[in-house]
């Protein structure tokens, strides 16, 4: 999109409201759209109160998700009457014409080229043009400084897109072949986000374990912010990890870096049948992923474990749902995210003649949340009365490096890493 082709029709001031949707990858570049605008003069309304553009960040994961996104800009247009209501994101990307069509006043504009259509936002209404900012500085990066950090666990996106085709998913349609950022990008807000007194640094990617600037892999990649952030109060999290992309260097630089890099990974099963896996063409089979587990628990016996799993895939009977319960169980996982198949026009899965009736999807996801609970339940208990260092997120709350929410102290300040006992019970 050159900046002829931008039209900014109806934009009539200088407030807006940013709804995101979907993953922790367009949460940070969300934070990226909001340093864009309020650097040049944008400011956000608070909630209910109308805004001159709204930024709609969508998801399309599911079909649900697709669902979710197109009501959320419908509310847009019936929330901020007269806005210009800009839709961006991965739905956006699959199907513009969806959102181009809904109203007049909605723009839709590639994620690569949302950093210009904002900056021309800024010109259009008369204050700091934001075309100096770099492209990779208006999604990813470029933090001016402490004044603009608000939350003590903040993200930063060091990957994007993915080579991967699993047949119930579309998003490595909407974002494209994987890509890197530099390091020295990566370096850089991270070092911003730590001084600026975020306690966490969470590394965010489509297809994170996949990075590789240069020949340096993720586990490289956490080695030079660990030696840039020695003797800072700041530790680093991986948001989620394929389990392919686990390798001996990062095992071995979670067992080893004392809690610098939090013992905690979020790693995908979607299902314990391999059956059911190699028709998701995920990449290996139930066997694989048990044996990395243990592994993982070898060399990290405190590491904490949260997972995704897909219930009432096409095709999936009684007999492989059990499997994927027991599987469950023997990982020990802390977290599970539990979902009913959403069929997803546009992918294999999508068309296939099998699928699970709906009632039987709700009874399976729900089963997986009521173990998902039980589990929970249990991996805490393991852990009450240990050690844990905690990042306070506000006054009497703060999260552990096994992903749980406690009760702290009043006295400790947001962004304090604190070594906490961890208590009897967790507050989410």
């Amino acid at each position: 999109m050159t900046e002829a082709a931008i039209d900014v029709p109806g934009l009539t001031g200088t407030t807006y409201a940013l709804v995101n949707l979907g993953c922790k990858v367009n949460r940070v570049e969300s934070d990226g759209f909001e340093r864009l605008l309020q650097r040049t003069g944008f400011r956000p309304v608070e909630d209910g109160v109308p805004a001159s553009l709204v930024v709609v960040n969508t998801c399309t994961v599911t079909g649900e998700a697709e669902k979710k996104t197109r009501k959320a800009v419908r509310q847009a247009l019936r929330s901020h009457p007269g806005a210009l209501v800009m839709v961006t994101g991965c739905a956006a990307a699959i199907s513009p014409e969806v959102f181009s069509l809904m109203d007049g006043r909605v723009q839709v504009v590639p994620k690569a080229e949302a950093d210009l259509f904002l900056g021309k936002l800024s010109a259009v209404s008369g204050h700091k043009a934001a075309s100096a900012v770099a492209p990779a500085e208006g999604l990813a990066g470029a933090f001016d400084g402490p004044a603009e950090l608000s939350r003590t666990r903040r993200g930063v996106k060091v990957q994007d897109g993915c080579n991967n085709a699993c047949t119930y998913c579309i998003v490595h349609v909407a974002r494209g072949k994987a890509t890197s950022r530099p390091a020295d990008e990566v370096l850089r807000d991270s070092l911003a986000l730590a001084e600026g007194g975020a306690g966490e640094v969470v590394l965010s990617g489509i297809n994170l374990g996949s990075y590789d600037w240069e020949g340096m892999k993720l586990a490289d990649l956490l080695l030079r912010l660990l030696a840039a952030t020695e003797g800072q109060s700041v530790r680093f999290r991986i948001s989620s990890i394929e389990p392919m992309d686990v390798d001996d260097a990062l095992v071995e630089l979670l067992a080893n870096s004392d809690g610098r890099v939090c013992r905690h990974l979020h790693l995908p099963l979607q299902s314990g049948s391999s059956k059911v896996l190699g028709e998701m063409e995920r990449p290996y089979c139930a066997d694989e992923f048990l044996h990395l587990v243990e592994r993982l628990y070898r060399a990290c016996p405190t590491l904490s474990l949260s997972t995704d799993i897909i219930a009432g895939f096409p095709g999936e009977t009684e007999a492989e749902f059990q499997e994927t319960l027991e599987m469950a169980r023997a990982c020990r996982f802390s977290k599970i995210h539990a979902f009913p198949y959403s069929q997803r026009e546009g992918t294999p899965a999508a068309v296939r003649a099998d699928q699970v009736a709906p009632e039987v999807k709700t009874a399976r996801a729900r089963q997986l949340r009521q173990l998902a609970a039980q589990l929970r339940r249990e991996d805490f208990a393991r852990r009450i009365g240990t050690e844990e260092l905690a990042v306070v997120e506000e006054p009497g709350r703060a999260c552990t490096e096994s992903y749980y929410e406690i009760a702290v102290p009043q006295g400790l300040n947001p962004g304090e890493l604190a070594k906490t006992t961890i208590p009897a019970t967790f507050l989410a």
